[in-house]
């Protein structure tokens, strides 16, 4: 059995490019997690979730030559996988009421290519995080694909304004709107909290454990 391919993100996006037909499979399988993250959480749907991600890893495997390394692989991935969702949240319109309290098992993501299971939550935990990202699912898609970025994956305002396509203070000012608009959906949380704050992370369920750093392998 051969061990883990050793090629840095961008020796396997130029592989892919030059023919090799698992170079690109080898990195979306080292950065699905984080990108599976993303989507679903943008989006706030699964399914939607994946027909997104799916969609962007056909855009990126189809987009590859055009890769200049302006930016690192994975960032470049993120933005096409943003921008697929933001795409697909346009095309919905309305807001629909998402089932959130079920998490697809294994069989299902595994359909999909991409995601894994969350570990169940404690239920007091579980009702806190679906008020939360019901409240997410209210922002303009601007914020929401923005805060999910900043406060939930942890990303700079630099690297999401490259994913976005936008200036550093359009992220700055989508996230601070998104922010205050959680603050004023999320005010009876803060007897909860204690500390008087609302942060859309602190009902959110902890990221997937086996996720690859930015800025690639």
């Amino acid at each position: 059995m051969s061990g883990p391919d050793l090629r840095t993100d961008e020796e396997l996006l130029h592989a892919h490019v030059a023919g090799d037909p698992d170079a690109f499979g080898v990195l979306f399988r080292r950065h699905r997690d984080r990108l599976w993250a993303v989507a679903v959480r943008t989006v706030n749907d699964r399914e939607d979730a994946a027909d997104a991600l799916q969609e962007a890893m056909l855009s990126a495997h189809r987009a590859a030559a055009r890769f200049r390394g302006e930016a690192a692989v994975t960032t470049w991935l993120h933005r096409i996988v943003v921008n697929a969702c933001v795409d697909r949240l346009r095309r919905r319109q309305t807001h629909a009421t998402v089932p959130l309290p079920g998490q697809a098992g294994p069989d299902e993501d595994d359909r999909h290519g991409a995601g894994r299971h969350e570990p169940a939550a404690p239920s007091t935990d579980h009702d806190t995080a679906m008020v939360v990202r019901a409240a997410l699912a209210d922002l303009p898609y601007e914020q929401r694909a923005a805060l999910v970025l900043v406060d939930l994956q942890g990303y700079s305002v630099a690297e999401v304004a490259t994913m976005m396509g936008v200036a550093e203070g359009t992220i700055k000012s989508r996230c601070s709107r998104g922010r205050a608009r959680l603050a004023v959906m999320l005010g009876h949380l803060r007897n909860l909290s204690g500390d008087g704050d609302v942060r859309p992370d602190t009902a959110t369920p902890p990221r997937d454990s086996q996720t690859t750093p930015r800025g690639g392998a």
